[in-house]
């Protein structure tokens, strides 16, 4: 990989799934400096000269194609605010991998906010994937706070996967979406705090045009004494459909807070939310056992497949 160490190395394959230089379009960014990048002749990547990010220009029509902008981040004590900006012409269909590792062994917190804003084309798809991995063995924090922001025109389609598994002490991930006629968003949210951990989730989806739908679903496990909160709210402004759940499993003394919200202006709007938070089923545990797994075993098992 250009010009990164045997830790930055594996943060990446943590959060981008990269083991040599991405096909495609890509920029990787190493404590605060780019490691690499590489347009295409469909991708362009340009650096701001205001602030600290990037244009990304993803040309109309643009199909089967994918951009890997991955941050990871390996100097205790090094904070960062990050703008990036996708521009998806119109009937473009790519793929858009980010995410941050960060593996702090100082004393001191590292921090990553990462500021990402699309601005979706009539038509076009995309599939934007966000995973987000903290690993050291130092007492400084692991801060990640992305704010994602979708604009979409009209019969456009968003899917985004949100990931954050291990090592993230704290995070505040903002969600904020506006949807013109027929427009579609699906998000899928997998979350597992523990240790003393805090993870706050909050989305926004203005539903603007007819036609509109999103489709917003958190699965977390919280353990130890971590805290969660998942707080989504849709907003129905004309005649669409809307779904936000929440489905939680509680551990130890973990606590989780689900905050639903819901608001019609629209007497065609319809909007639904559903929340479950519970603790793993006793008869699910005993079942593993008897094959052959311990408690802990069987407990492992089960929030494995849980988040899957």
């Amino acid at each position: 990989m250009l010009k990164l160490d045997e830790i930055q190395k594996r943060l990446l394959r943590e959060v981008a799934d990269l083991h040599t230089v991405p096909e495609g379009a890509y920029n990787i960014r190493a404590n605060s400096q780019s490691a690499g990048r590489q347009s295409t002749a469909n991708i362009e990547i340009i650096p701001k000269t205001d602030v600290s990010g990037l244009d990304i220009r993803i040309k109309p029509g643009t199909k089967h194609e994918s951009v890997h902008i991955p941050v990871v981040m390996t100097e205790s004590g090094l904070t960062e605010v990050v703008y990036n900006d996708f521009y998806i012409g119109e009937g473009a269909d790519v793929v858009i991998v980010a995410g941050c590792g960060i593996d702090n062994c100082g004393n001191q917190d590292s921090q990553h906010d990462g500021i990402h804003r699309f601005f979706v084309g009539r038509g076009a798809h995309i599939r934007y994937v966000e995973k987000h991995y903290g690993s050291g063995t130092g007492k400084g924090k692991r801060i990640l706070n992305p704010v994602t922001e979708v604009y979409q025109d009209e019969d456009s389609a968003v899917e985004m996967e949100m990931v954050q598994i291990k090592g993230v002490d704290d995070t505040t991930r903002t969600t904020r979406a506006e949807l013109k006629a027929g427009a579609r968003l699906v998000v899928r949210e997998r979350l597992m705090t523990h240790g003393e951990q805090n993870a706050i989730s909050i989305y926004d989806v203005q539903l603007n045009g007819e036609g509109a739908s999103a489709d917003v679903v958190s699965r977390s496990v919280a353990r130890d004494n971590s805290y969660q909160k998942f707080d989504a709210k849709l907003v129905g402004n004309a005649a669409c459909t809307g779904h936000t759940e929440c489905d939680s499993i509680i551990m130890d003394q973990g606590r989780i807070l689900a905050v639903p919200g819901l608001e019609a202006n629209n007497v065609d709007a319809a909007l639904v939310h559903e929340a479950a938070i519970g603790k793993i089923a006793g008869d699910q545990i005993i079942k593993l056992m008897t094959l052959g797994l311990t408690e802990q075993e069987a407990e492992e098992q089960i929030v494995n497949g849980f988040l899957k």
